[in-house]
């Protein structure tokens, strides 16, 4: 059974459009093609779908390419669905989040480019979308511009402070990896049990994570304080 892109985007049940941008980022294979005609085939609709399938689980396009290539193993889908809810499903582009968080898109570009406002998912159409609650982070930033803080100097401190982090999140992804995925997942247990033991673990280690790294923050931020009251002298 072969199809033209018409018949196949209705069997799928997605528009046209939508089934050349997933063409355009290799998650389907060409078409036969037969002079000026396309050809899909049965292979075609059963990848579609599970492109779609991948996708209404919350999975962003990337995440489905290396499952689809194999560079994801099967029993990793219930962890990157864990990691995938731990992130906003929620999510806007550029222009909604500049009307829901009342910010410039001038100043959120300048975000963008010191990394400070990242891009979680592109759009059918290709535009980054970003999480819905970045609007919350947003209006922290806003409030703490006017308190007087000049932008130039928040940008500069917030940069530093991201780079530190993401060096520190991705040594704790690293540690995950190799102390609590591998072995679960290469152990001679029940595959099942330890999909969602790996789940549960997950789960908890990000809740630890989060309060240990707000707790040494917060702590550090209060002494930070503390020495510079100390250290200035009245005039």
């Amino acid at each position: 059974m072969e199809y033209r892109i018409e018949q196949l985007a209705q069997q799928a049940g997605v528009p046209v459009d939508t089934i050349r941008f997933y063409q355009g980022r290799g998650l389907i294979d060409p078409p036969r093609r037969e002079g000026r005609i396309t050809w899909y085939s049965e292979d075609h609709l059963a990848r579609l779908r599970r492109v779609r399938t991948l996708q209404q689980r919350g999975f962003t396009l990337n995440v489905i390419r290396r499952f689809l290539e194999g560079e994801l193993a099967g029993s990793d889908e219930a962890l990157v669905e864990a990691v995938t809810r731990g992130s906003a499903p929620r999510t806007m582009g550029l222009a909604e989040l500049a009307e829901a968080s009342g910010i410039a898109t001038p100043l959120l570009e300048n975000l963008i480019q010191a990394g400070l406002l990242v891009p979680t998912e592109q759009g059918p159409d290709g535009e980054d979308r970003y999480p819905a609650e970045d609007v919350q982070a947003l209006a922290a930033g806003l409030r703490i511009l006017q308190a007087g803080i000049p932008l130039p100097a928040l940008l500069e401190l917030g940069v530093a402070h991201a780079r530190a982090v993401e060096e520190t999140a991705r040594g704790a992804v690293e540690l995950f990896d190799e102390h609590v995925r591998r072995p679960l997942l290469t152990g001679d247990g029940d595959p099942a049990l330890a999909e969602r033991e790996l789940v549960r673990q997950f789960d908890e280690l990000l809740e630890a994570s989060g309060l240990l790294v707000r707790h040494h923050f917060e702590r550090s931020l209060l002494r930070a304080a503390r020495e510079r009251i100390e250290a200035t002298t009245p005039a």
